[in-house]
């Protein structure tokens, strides 16, 4: 089978742009950085905080301008514990990118938009379900209701109270 014009074998022999050439060399030092940095637990995490820290006092003026009350907590919330499939380093890299995302974006004041925080709270809910789709429908099929407010008590396989199954266990005929 000879290679047709425009087949991958083709774009070997031809040469790429500087840019292209760039961004390829860049993306390797990049994962070579970030594969060397997979077992640095705490310098990773320092990393993290030190962007984080950098991104607060960037931010401060504005945090300390907003009022504390103005969304609601709820603390009455029953903790309820799930299987994370997340894995540590890939949380880790998630959000010093979006540290340093966020902390590049403060210098374009085109970016600095007021918000009504009801319409952020809907729009970071609706992003929420959007993206937690899979994860909800599988609690669901499994019948694993996290918003469920009626609690569903377990009487060892019948529909009789505790009190009244430890009262019939008591209860032995007189024997004969």
């Amino acid at each position: 089978m000879e290679d047709e014009p425009g087949s991958e074998n083709e774009g070997d022999t031809m040469v790429a742009s500087p840019l292209a050439k760039w961004r390829i060399e860049f993306s390797r030092s990049f994962q070579n950085h970030l594969d060397r940095s997979a077992p640095h637990l705490i310098r990773r995490w320092l990393v993290t905080l030190v962007a984080a820290v950098i991104y607060i006092y960037r931010v401060d003026p504005e945090i300390e301008a907003l009022d504390p009350t103005s969304l609601p907590r709820d603390d009455s919330d029953e903790f309820k514990p799930f299987v994370r499939r997340l894995p540590e380093f890939k949380f880790w890299y998630a959000a010093t990118k979006a540290f340093v995302v966020a902390f590049v974006m403060t210098f374009f004041s085109f970016l600095d938009v007021p918000v009504f925080w009801p319409i952020l709270l809907c729009y970071w809910l609706f992003l929420y379900f959007l993206t937690m789709k899979r994860q909800i429908v599988h609690m669901f099929k499994y019948r694993y209701f996290p918003f469920d407010i009626r609690k569903k008590k377990r009487h060892g396989g019948n529909d009789k109270p505790s009190s009244s199954n430890a009262l019939e266990r008591d209860e032995k005929p007189a024997p004969m």
